[in-house]
């Protein structure tokens, strides 16, 4: 299935500002499944883009900007193959099939902080919310982490949330509610409290029951590694399991570290008056 992608960011200023460098991860993550067959980045002012490649191996294009102004346009067009089974077969390794399970001492090492829990949690509260959903000791490994995927929307409701930022695994427990980045922090904060190495990723979700003009949007999801099958998609927002409709552009320790766009400007807080996001996800 081909994918049409168009992704514009537009920041308004009260007046001509200064812009500092502003870090871009708008392209997506090739893979076995996902391939980029047609990309462009446009900049309003013109800018100055320099790739490289982070500790995760995100594509980071910075843009540099040689004058000032008082709107800001930042737009992605992307043409992408995405082949990912709706109903995946996971190969498992044999000796991780069942939960609990000890990962190799290379894995322990590579996967490092990805299994340590990102939030504080007072009172253990996360921690036991997640063991609740380990039923039998030993029990099946996929079964255990799919309990947890689909199992959260039980109490969380998803509401948009436009403040910036991702709440506490813990808060989003108490307010029971929480935007789709809040519920997979929550979702993977759980699971590494289980002892599973997981990883947040941003990108992109295919809707196709939605309207022509609005046929997709940003989105946040997961990934858990399980020897064998490697990195594996939960979309607990959507209680998806494999990547099926995602477009994965980023991945990293915790949300912090995958906004599509960050940057600034000089200027006064005041300055800035609003932002616009519009992003549309379509089969072509």
């Amino acid at each position: 299935m081909k994918l049409a992608i168009r992704h514009s960011t537009t920041y308004h200023y009260a007046r001509p500002v200064a812009l500092q460098l502003h870090r871009l991860l708008l392209f997506p993550r090739g893979s076995h499944e996902l391939r980029v067959l047609n990309s462009a980045i446009r900049c309003t002012p013109n800018a100055a883009l320099n790739w490289s490649q982070d500790v995760f191996g995100n594509l980071v294009a910075t843009a540099s900007f040689a004058e000032s102004a008082k709107d800001l346009v930042i737009s992605s067009e992307l043409i992408v193959e995405q082949c990912a089974p709706a109903w995946p077969i996971f190969e498992v390794a044999p000796g991780a099939n069942s939960y609990p399970f000890p990962y190799s001492e290379a894995e322990l090492l590579d996967l490092g902080h990805l299994m340590t829990p990102q939030h504080p949690d007072p009172g253990a509260v996360v921690r036991r919310w997640a063991r609740a959903f380990v039923y039998s000791s030993p029990t099946d490994t996929l079964s255990l982490l799919k309990d947890v995927n689909n199992g959260l929307l039980a109490g969380i409701s998803y509401r948009i949330r436009e403040e910036e930022g991702t709440q506490a695994p813990a808060e989003t427990l108490s307010l029971a509610s929480g935007s789709c980045r809040d519920i997979a922090a929550l979702f993977i904060d759980a699971v590494r409290h289980l002892g599973f190495g997981a990883r947040a990723v941003s990108g992109y979700l295919l809707d196709p029951d939605a309207t022509l003009d609005d046929a997709g949007s940003t989105h946040a999801w997961a990934e858990v590694y399980l020897p064998g099958a490697g990195w594996i998609a939960f979309d607990p927002t959507h209680q998806r399991v494999g990547s099926a409709n995602l477009v994965a552009v980023a991945v990293g320790r915790c949300n912090a570290q995958i906004m599509p766009i960050s940057g600034g400007f000089v200027g006064a807080p005041e300055d800035f008056t609003d932002m616009e996001v519009r992003v549309s996800v379509r089969a072509v």
